[in-house]
Protein backbone atom coordinates (compact mmCIF):
# COMPACT_ATOMS: atom_id res chain seq x y z
CA UNK A 1 0.00 0.00 0.00
CA UNK A 2 1.41 3.39 -1.00
CA UNK A 3 1.91 6.36 1.26
CA UNK A 4 -0.82 8.28 -0.59
CA UNK A 5 -3.36 5.52 0.16
CA UNK A 6 -2.32 5.42 3.82
CA UNK A 7 -2.79 9.19 4.07
CA UNK A 8 -6.28 9.06 2.52
CA UNK A 9 -7.27 6.15 4.77
CA UNK A 10 -6.18 7.98 7.88
CA UNK A 11 -8.18 11.05 6.93
CA UNK A 12 -11.46 9.08 6.63
CA UNK A 13 -14.03 9.42 9.40
CA UNK A 14 -13.95 6.76 12.13
CA UNK A 15 -16.75 4.25 12.66
CA UNK A 16 -17.65 5.77 15.99
CA UNK A 17 -17.94 9.22 14.45
CA UNK A 18 -20.20 7.89 11.68
CA UNK A 19 -22.53 6.25 14.19
CA UNK A 20 -22.96 9.42 16.24
CA UNK A 21 -20.33 8.72 18.96
CA UNK A 22 -19.88 5.93 21.46
CA UNK A 23 -20.98 3.21 19.01
CA UNK A 24 -24.70 3.73 19.91
CA UNK A 25 -27.41 3.75 17.34
CA UNK A 26 -30.03 6.42 17.73
CA UNK A 27 -33.62 5.18 18.22
CA UNK A 28 -36.15 6.05 15.61
CA UNK A 29 -39.23 8.11 16.60
CA UNK A 30 -41.45 5.11 15.97
CA UNK A 31 -39.54 2.93 18.43
CA UNK A 32 -39.74 5.64 21.07
CA UNK A 33 -43.51 5.91 20.64
CA UNK A 34 -43.89 2.15 20.93
CA UNK A 35 -41.87 2.15 24.14
CA UNK A 36 -44.00 4.93 25.63
CA UNK A 37 -47.16 3.03 24.71
CA UNK A 38 -45.93 -0.19 26.33
CA UNK A 39 -44.92 1.71 29.47
CA UNK A 40 -48.35 3.35 29.63
CA UNK A 41 -50.04 -0.05 29.31
CA UNK A 42 -47.98 -1.46 32.19
CA UNK A 43 -48.90 1.53 34.33
CA UNK A 44 -52.62 1.23 33.59
CA UNK A 45 -52.78 -2.49 34.38
CA UNK A 46 -54.46 -3.77 37.55
CA UNK A 47 -52.21 -4.19 40.63
CA UNK A 48 -50.49 -7.52 41.05
CA UNK A 49 -51.31 -10.02 43.79
CA UNK A 50 -48.35 -8.87 45.90
CA UNK A 51 -49.44 -5.24 45.51
CA UNK A 52 -52.99 -6.09 46.59
CA UNK A 53 -51.70 -7.91 49.66
CA UNK A 54 -49.58 -4.93 50.65
CA UNK A 55 -52.56 -2.55 50.51
CA UNK A 56 -54.05 -1.78 53.97
CA UNK A 57 -57.40 -3.46 54.68
CA UNK A 58 -60.40 -1.26 55.44
CA UNK A 59 -61.40 -0.91 59.08
CA UNK A 60 -64.20 -3.21 60.33
CA UNK A 61 -67.60 -1.58 60.07
CA UNK A 62 -68.26 -2.01 63.80
CA UNK A 63 -65.03 -0.21 64.66
CA UNK A 64 -65.92 2.65 62.30
CA UNK A 65 -69.37 2.86 63.89
CA UNK A 66 -67.86 2.85 67.38
CA UNK A 67 -65.56 5.76 66.60
CA UNK A 68 -68.17 7.86 64.82
CA UNK A 69 -71.37 7.14 66.80
CA UNK A 70 -70.99 4.96 69.89
CA UNK A 71 -68.02 6.65 71.56
CA UNK A 72 -69.55 10.18 71.34
CA UNK A 73 -72.82 8.78 72.72
CA UNK A 74 -71.05 7.24 75.71
CA UNK A 75 -69.12 10.45 76.39
CA UNK A 76 -72.35 12.43 76.33
CA UNK A 77 -74.31 9.96 78.47
CA UNK A 78 -71.73 9.41 81.24
CA UNK A 79 -70.06 12.82 81.09
CA UNK A 80 -66.48 11.68 80.56
CA UNK A 81 -63.87 14.43 80.69
CA UNK A 82 -61.73 12.78 77.99
CA UNK A 83 -62.61 10.59 74.97
CA UNK A 84 -60.07 8.06 76.26
CA UNK A 85 -62.37 7.36 79.24
CA UNK A 86 -65.08 5.97 76.98
CA UNK A 87 -65.26 2.17 77.43
CA UNK A 88 -64.33 -0.03 74.48
CA UNK A 89 -63.75 -3.67 73.68
CA UNK A 90 -60.39 -4.95 74.89
CA UNK A 91 -60.38 -8.61 73.81
CA UNK A 92 -62.67 -11.61 73.28
CA UNK A 93 -61.71 -15.04 74.64
CA UNK A 94 -63.26 -18.25 73.27
CA UNK A 95 -63.03 -21.49 75.26
CA UNK A 96 -64.07 -25.07 74.58
CA UNK A 97 -63.76 -27.52 77.46
CA UNK A 98 -62.94 -31.17 76.74
CA UNK A 99 -62.37 -32.62 80.21
CA UNK A 100 -62.39 -36.39 80.56
CA UNK A 101 -63.40 -36.82 76.92
CA UNK A 102 -59.76 -36.30 75.93
CA UNK A 103 -58.79 -39.57 77.65
CA UNK A 104 -61.60 -41.51 75.96
CA UNK A 105 -61.44 -39.96 72.49
CA UNK A 106 -57.96 -39.32 71.09
CA UNK A 107 -59.33 -37.09 68.32
CA UNK A 108 -61.42 -34.87 70.61
CA UNK A 109 -58.77 -32.12 70.84
CA UNK A 110 -58.17 -32.26 67.09
CA UNK A 111 -61.89 -31.96 66.28
CA UNK A 112 -62.46 -29.14 68.77
CA UNK A 113 -59.40 -27.29 67.46
CA UNK A 114 -60.73 -27.52 63.90
CA UNK A 115 -64.14 -26.17 64.93
CA UNK A 116 -62.72 -23.28 66.96
CA UNK A 117 -60.31 -22.37 64.16
CA UNK A 118 -63.24 -22.11 61.74
CA UNK A 119 -65.26 -20.05 64.22
CA UNK A 120 -62.55 -17.58 65.22
CA UNK A 121 -60.31 -17.51 62.14
CA UNK A 122 -57.31 -18.00 64.42
CA UNK A 123 -55.41 -21.07 65.61
CA UNK A 124 -56.27 -21.88 69.27
CA UNK A 125 -53.91 -23.22 71.93
CA UNK A 126 -54.41 -26.29 74.09
CA UNK A 127 -54.95 -25.84 77.83
CA UNK A 128 -53.71 -28.53 80.23
CA UNK A 129 -54.67 -29.52 83.76
CA UNK A 130 -52.58 -27.89 86.50
CA UNK A 131 -53.19 -30.66 89.00
CA UNK A 132 -54.72 -34.12 89.17
CA UNK A 133 -58.36 -34.56 90.20
CA UNK A 134 -59.35 -38.19 90.77
CA UNK A 135 -63.08 -37.46 90.85
CA UNK A 136 -62.99 -36.07 87.31
CA UNK A 137 -60.41 -38.59 86.05
CA UNK A 138 -58.01 -35.76 85.26
CA UNK A 139 -54.26 -36.03 85.61
CA UNK A 140 -51.76 -33.20 85.80
CA UNK A 141 -50.67 -32.12 82.31
CA UNK A 142 -53.64 -33.74 80.55
CA UNK A 143 -55.22 -31.61 77.76
CA UNK A 144 -58.58 -30.42 79.05
CA UNK A 145 -59.61 -27.77 76.52
CA UNK A 146 -58.63 -25.20 73.94
CA UNK A 147 -58.74 -21.40 73.99
CA UNK A 148 -58.15 -18.51 71.63
CA UNK A 149 -57.89 -14.76 72.27
CA UNK A 150 -59.08 -12.27 69.65
CA UNK A 151 -57.90 -8.66 69.51
CA UNK A 152 -58.05 -5.77 67.09
CA UNK A 153 -59.67 -6.41 63.71
CA UNK A 154 -60.63 -10.03 64.36
CA UNK A 155 -62.22 -9.10 67.68
CA UNK A 156 -64.55 -6.52 66.08
CA UNK A 157 -65.34 -8.77 63.13
CA UNK A 158 -66.20 -11.69 65.43
CA UNK A 159 -68.41 -9.57 67.69
CA UNK A 160 -70.22 -8.15 64.65
CA UNK A 161 -70.81 -11.67 63.34
CA UNK A 162 -71.92 -12.91 66.76
CA UNK A 163 -74.63 -10.31 67.37
CA UNK A 164 -75.85 -9.91 63.79
CA UNK A 165 -75.96 -13.45 62.39
CA UNK A 166 -75.02 -16.11 64.98
CA UNK A 167 -77.25 -15.41 67.99
CA UNK A 168 -80.39 -14.87 65.88
CA UNK A 169 -79.96 -18.44 64.57
CA UNK A 170 -80.66 -19.89 68.02
CA UNK A 171 -84.03 -21.59 68.24
CA UNK A 172 -86.57 -19.66 70.35
CA UNK A 173 -84.00 -16.98 71.02
CA UNK A 174 -85.26 -14.34 73.49
CA UNK A 175 -82.09 -12.40 74.09
CA UNK A 176 -78.99 -12.88 76.20
CA UNK A 177 -79.16 -12.35 80.00
CA UNK A 178 -78.19 -9.02 81.53
CA UNK A 179 -76.84 -10.56 84.74
CA UNK A 180 -73.75 -12.26 83.29
CA UNK A 181 -71.32 -9.43 84.12
CA UNK A 182 -68.48 -10.00 86.57
CA UNK A 183 -68.70 -6.66 88.41
CA UNK A 184 -65.94 -5.00 86.36
CA UNK A 185 -67.68 -4.54 83.01
CA UNK A 186 -66.75 -7.94 81.50
CA UNK A 187 -69.42 -10.23 80.07
CA UNK A 188 -69.53 -14.06 79.89
CA UNK A 189 -71.78 -15.85 77.39
CA UNK A 190 -72.34 -19.60 77.17
CA UNK A 191 -73.30 -21.29 73.90
CA UNK A 192 -74.39 -24.92 74.00
CA UNK A 193 -73.82 -25.91 70.36
CA UNK A 194 -71.01 -24.81 68.07
CA UNK A 195 -73.12 -25.53 64.98
CA UNK A 196 -74.94 -22.20 65.28
CA UNK A 197 -71.88 -20.65 63.66
CA UNK A 198 -72.28 -20.72 59.86
CA UNK A 199 -68.63 -21.75 59.34
CA UNK A 200 -69.17 -25.13 61.03
CA UNK A 201 -70.65 -27.86 58.85
CA UNK A 202 -73.10 -29.99 60.81
CA UNK A 203 -72.17 -33.13 58.83
CA UNK A 204 -68.43 -32.76 59.57
CA UNK A 205 -68.54 -32.63 63.40
CA UNK A 206 -68.07 -35.67 65.64
CA UNK A 207 -70.28 -34.37 68.47
CA UNK A 208 -71.94 -31.20 69.79
CA UNK A 209 -69.73 -29.14 72.07
CA UNK A 210 -70.36 -26.08 74.19
CA UNK A 211 -68.53 -22.82 73.72
CA UNK A 212 -67.81 -20.02 76.18
CA UNK A 213 -67.38 -16.43 74.98
CA UNK A 214 -65.74 -13.92 77.35
CA UNK A 215 -66.08 -10.28 76.25
CA UNK A 216 -63.51 -8.14 78.07
CA UNK A 217 -64.10 -4.37 78.07
CA UNK A 218 -62.37 -1.35 79.58
CA UNK A 219 -65.56 -0.31 81.39
CA UNK A 220 -65.01 0.16 85.16
CA UNK A 221 -68.59 -0.84 86.10
CA UNK A 222 -71.22 -3.27 84.86
CA UNK A 223 -73.59 -0.41 84.03
CA UNK A 224 -71.10 1.14 81.63
CA UNK A 225 -70.19 -2.25 80.17
CA UNK A 226 -73.87 -3.07 79.62
CA UNK A 227 -74.47 0.24 77.86
CA UNK A 228 -71.41 -0.30 75.65
CA UNK A 229 -72.56 -3.73 74.51
CA UNK A 230 -76.10 -2.44 73.95
CA UNK A 231 -74.84 0.29 71.63
CA UNK A 232 -72.63 -2.25 69.84
CA UNK A 233 -75.75 -4.29 69.05
CA UNK A 234 -75.80 -7.02 71.71
CA UNK A 235 -79.38 -8.44 71.85
CA UNK A 236 -80.06 -8.37 75.60
CA UNK A 237 -83.29 -9.79 76.96
CA UNK A 238 -85.91 -7.12 77.63
CA UNK A 239 -87.34 -8.67 80.76
CA UNK A 240 -85.47 -9.26 84.02
CA UNK A 241 -85.56 -13.02 83.53
CA UNK A 242 -82.29 -14.36 82.11
CA UNK A 243 -82.42 -16.80 79.22
CA UNK A 244 -79.86 -19.34 78.12
CA UNK A 245 -77.87 -18.44 74.99
CA UNK A 246 -78.68 -21.69 73.26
Amino acid sequence: MTSEQNRKRGQGPSRSAQSGGGGRRSRSPGAKERGDTARAKRTSQEPTEDERRSEPLPSPRLLVRFRSEISPELIKEFGYASPMQAPRLSKIILNIGIGAEASQNARAIESATRDLTLISGQRPVTTRARKSVAGFKVREGMPVGITVTLRGRRMYEFFDKLVSSVLPRIRDFRGIPRESFDGRGNYALGIREQVIFPEVDYNSIDRLRGLQVIIVTTAPTDREGLRLLELLGAPFARSEVGYSAA
